[in-house]
């Protein structure tokens, strides 16, 4: 066994320098191991030593902030250790533990400044409860948490009520943000936000919502392409009893439950043309009327939409209505595609990372200063949503303590030169030929294929639809 520190990787922005280290002075080599493997795995840095001569020679080596201290150790008692490093390194905190305690050994221990006392055997969640009360593990958490809220562009109260971050530094999303908060201030003035799947628009309607005057009442998201036309009419607007076989009770509809909150049209591009009409006369008069009913009922809702489809050509092909892309578009916000936003991959991925390796109780591995600039030359078909999965992957399969491009396997092309090169490209043909690939990759399996492209499954179903991309082996010619 190496009595060597043995220490995981770090962040650019949150790295060893700031773990706590951990000595594990045990004469118990299974026990030390074991926990030296558990602390390593939570985030700590682990030192082991199996005698008393041993563990001083690593506190007189090594910065320790926690020394978890066995009284009983071969040829002196752990007492005698404990009593000598409060005073020789005053800011320690130390943890007994033993298999043969009793009240008049507990009682010396705390005496003598031990923060806690453990009985062997006990749990792993014991351990972690003791180190959690120590002032050191306070005082890491707090600046965590200060790195963390450094990462994202919104503030936290924000964040808790919308359940999201917004982690960039480009002068695109600055400026997406600072749009969204002029939105949030006009609290009855309709929003349309644009762009590619995997963007973020979802989010951005959700920091709206919550940074204005409605953020106490619902916010309510339809995706405008999942309703069937038998029921559009009594989802949207509601119906009364016994209008229609089925109609049991008296329902509202979506326009009237966001009555002073937020209705979000994901997809609006996808909405029927036959509906169209009635969304723009209820977002004209602020009144709905009931299926079955003649009483219109007032409402006051705010209107937040999203599409990654083009509104405009959809005019000009008779598929959307003009006079309501002018109701939905009184503030346009435009979410660029990540690969013409290259300064924000490096903070996202380390957002990621810190973040899926916190809720898999992975050990925090490093990233290899190279990986950004590899990621930089990708075109992210996907976008955010495509990197959030890629970062997800690479910290669940991980082997080691860092994380370099072997760990990302991008399935596509670099992102096209610019120049003469990439002036033959458009998204139509780029789309279609990427969605081709993906099922081609995956073997025709949607699900698979979705998670190629990091999005869902439904989405694929629509792109699908929309290309004439036929579900058989024989239509997938790349």
């Amino acid at each position: 066994m190496s009595r060597n520190p043995r220490t995981p990787g770090g962040t650019a922005q949150f790295g060893e320098k700031d773990k706590l280290n951990v000595l594990i002075l045990d004469d118990e080599v299974q026990f030390s191991e074991e926990l030296g493997e558990f602390f390593r795995n939570s985030g700590f840095n682990p030192f082991i030593a199996n005698t008393g001569q041993e563990g001083i020679n690593v506190l007189r080596q090594q910065r320790v902030d926690l020394l978890i201290l066995d009284v009983r150790l071969p040829g002196i008692n752990g007492l005698d250790i404990l009593r000598d490093v409060m005073v020789s390194h005053p800011g320690l905190e130390v943890i007994v533990v033993s298999a043969h305690g009793d009240m008049d050994t507990v009682i010396k221990a705390m005496r003598l400044g031990a923060i806690d006392y453990l009985r062997k055997p006990f749990r792993l969640a014991d351990i972690q409860i003791s180190i959690e009360r120590t002032r050191k593990f306070f005082h890491l958490q707090q600046r965590l948490k200060l790195v963390e809220e450094r990462n994202s562009l919104i503030s936290e109260s924000l964040e808790q009520k919308t359940d999201r971050q917004l982690i960039g530094a480009s002068p695109q999303i600055l400026k997406v943000l600072e749009l969204a908060m002029t939105a949030a201030s006009y609290p009855d003035t309709n929003v349309l936000i644009t762009g590619e799947s995997g963007t973020g628009k979802e989010n951005i309607a959700r920091i709206i919502h919550y940074a204005s005057i409605r953020k106490d009442n619902l916010l309510f998201t339809v995706n405008s392409s999942s309703i069937t036309e038998s029921l559009m009419e009594s989802e949207f607007f509601g119906h009364k009893k016994g209008s229609f076989t089925g109609a049991l009770n008296d329902k509202k509809g979506f326009f009237e439950i966001c009555d002073k909150g937020t209705l979000f049209f994901d997809e609006i591009a996808d909405m029927p043309k036959n509906l169209q009409a009635k969304v723009l006369r209820a977002i004209e008069e602020k009144k709905i009327t009931r299926v079955g009913d003649t009483e219109q009922v007032s409402t006051d809702f705010r209107i937040i939409s999203a599409t990654n489809h083009d509104l405009d050509k959809l005019v000009e092909e008779k598929k959307f209505r003009l006079d309501l892309l002018h109701r939905l578009n009184t503030l346009h916000i435009h979410i660029a595609p990540l690969r013409e936003r290259p300064e924000d991959i490096e903070p996202l991925l380390d957002f990621f990372v810190k973040d899926f390796a916190r809720k898999t109780n992975h050990s925090l591995p490093s990233i290899d200063k190279n990986l950004p600039a590899e990621l930089k030359n990708y075109s992210f078909p996907g976008n955010v949503r495509e990197l959030r999965n890629m970062a997800e992957r690479a910290v669940i399969l991980s082997k080691g303590n860092k994380l370099g491009i072997e760990d990302f396997p991008l399935r596509y092309s670099a992102k096209p030169p610019s120049g003469e090169e990439s002036s033959g490209l458009n998204l139509h043909d780029t789309e279609m030929d990427v969605i081709r690939k993906a099922l081609k990759a995956s073997d025709y399996n949607q699900k698979h294929a979705a998670s190629l492209l990091g999005i869902s499954r439904d989405t694929l179903i629509r792109k699908m639809k929309k290309y004439n991309i036929l579900i058989g082996k024989k239509e997938f010619i790349s």
